[in-house]
């Protein structure tokens, strides 16, 4: 019998122990051509997850035995496993083992990704899957990779440890102070990080600014909106980065607009991508689409990716049509969103719609969140923006931390942000702005939630918005 790379794998899973317990997992059925070879690797399979051991040759005939296998495909399978035997004490390198082994798992993950991705375009009837899941397919594909890494030691990797709380996290900072704080310095990648607020506060002033921002930093940004035209979005960017009233725009003559924009082109080193999308009509499967598309046409890869805004992204998992509930629909968008955040190792910035009681609501919460309290359970940055008359007034918003993984929520919980409605702007205020705002978090105040009895143990804070002082 000829030695094939399938029969090597196959008898190295029967005899070696290292290599079966490092290669199982990345293995699948359908990677193996002949039939022959699927049956053998189904049992051994079985066999090694039912019993945690290598299975022995005369357990494998007897296993088999107990199967509903014709007589040719038992006579078959028992040829194999006696050519396995008789090359048991031959034994290959285990790192080219490995090497090998994650090739042949490559090669067959993408091979199978084209052939089903082909039937999904040419015969969509019999496929479960839509054309829109051919790039996450291949994504798939391209991604399989064995992990050598099995965990952390506590007590021996001390060192990996302690060079870990030094390192210099890379991060996308804010240009407003109380921002950076909070986050201890900015964005990290692979993180999902939500603007809550009612219609109109300024969820999508506070990213078309922290987009400005990015780019004037010399930071790549993908703004994706699903609300607004793209020529608005980018409108919205140039009253901020032209410092010019956005009613203003059209009656800029059109050699000053061009000199700005010249200017802006010696001082920006970052690159902006726009791209809308219908309401509702596109979902990570799209964007994922769109991340490679860029890749491959425009030399483009962003350092941070906006998506204006979540709660009218689709769901890639859950089908048109395929009932759900509002919980489970936005938890999956959100943890598909962050999935791709890691995916593309980015920081995601989206936004979410407060509800009807939040919208009224001059201090809001994680219960306010529009549709799905599984949106904040997904999140690892969450702060509200929150306004009323007398914060237009000083044209000023209140911003109220939510939920952190970054470091306290308690900490700074509430601070003020200057906002210039006109330019698209907001302002750092510093510490002196703050000063008259009773809650910033620090520890003489007592922020902490209370159960009111009267309304049926809904939390209650002890300091409500009515008791803030501004100037």
């Amino acid at each position: 019998m000829q030695q094939r790379i399938e029969t090597l794998i196959l008898k190295n899973l029967i005899h070696n122990d290292e290599y079966s317990r490092k290669v199982l997992p990345f293995l699948k059925n359908d990677y193996f051509m002949e039939h022959v070879d699927k049956l053998l690797y189904t049992q051994v399979s079985s066999f090694i997850n039912k019993y945690n051991s290598l299975p022995t040759k005369e357990a494998l005939i007897i296993e088999l035995d107990s199967t509903p296998l014709k007589d040719e495909e038992f006579e078959n399978v028992t040829e194999l496993l006696e050519y396995l035997e008789g090359q048991k004490n031959e034994q290959s390198d285990i790192a080219w083992l490995l090497e090998t082994t994650e090739k042949f798992c490559q090669d067959k993950a993408i091979y199978n990704a084209v052939v089903e991705s082909i039937k999904i375009l040419d015969e969509p009837e019999k496929s479960n899957e839509d054309k829109g899941a051919i790039p996450e397919l291949l994504t798939d594909a391209l991604s399989v990779s064995f992990d050598p890494h099995v965990g952390h030691d506590y007590l021996l990797d001390s060192d990996d440890r302690y060079e870990f709380y030094h390192k210099v996290e890379n991060k996308i900072p804010f240009d407003l102070e109380y921002f950076n704080k909070i986050t201890g310095g900015g964005l990290s990648s692979k993180t999902l990080n939500i603007a809550m607020a009612g219609t109109g506060v300024g969820k999508s002033l506070f990213m078309c600014h922290f987009s400005s921002n990015c780019i004037s930093q010399g930071q790549n940004v993908l703004y994706i909106t699903l609300e607004m035209a793209e020529e608005r979005i980018a409108e919205r960017i140039d009253a901020n980065l032209l410092n010019i009233d956005l009613g203003d725009l059209k009656s800029l003559p059109k050699s000053m607009y061009d000199k700005k924009i010249d200017d802006l082109k010696n001082k920006i080193k970052g690159r902006l991508i726009v791209k809308e999308y219908p309401t509702a009509a596109a979902s990570t499967n799209h964007f994922r689409a769109l991340l490679n598309e860029l890749n491959l046409k425009r030399n483009f890869k962003p350092d941070i990716i906006f998506i204006d805004y979540i709660n009218i992204c689709s769901s890639s998992r859950i089908k048109p049509g395929q009932y759900t509930n509002s919980y489970s629909y936005i938890k999956s968008i959100a943890e598909e969103l962050r999935g791709l955040a890691v995916e593309f190792k980015v920081p995601i910035m989206s936004a979410t719609q407060t509800n009807r009681q939040g919208f009224q609501n001059t201090d809001v919460g994680l219960e306010d969140t529009s549709e799905s309290f599984g949106l904040p359970a997904t999140a690892d940055f969450m702060f509200a923006i929150i306004s009323n008359d007398k914060l237009e007034e000083a044209n000023q918003i209140l911003v109220k931390q939510l939920k952190n993984r970054y470091g306290d929520p308690t900490v700074n919980k509430k601070f003020l942000v200057g906002i210039d409605r006109a330019k698209m702007k907001l302002i750092d205020l510093g510490d002196e702005s703050q000063s008259d705002l009773v809650d910033t978090g620090r520890v003489e105040k007592d922020d902490t939630p209370s159960f009111d009895i009267a309304t049926g143990g809904r939390m209650k804070n002890k300091k409500d918005f009515g008791e803030f002082k501004f100037e």
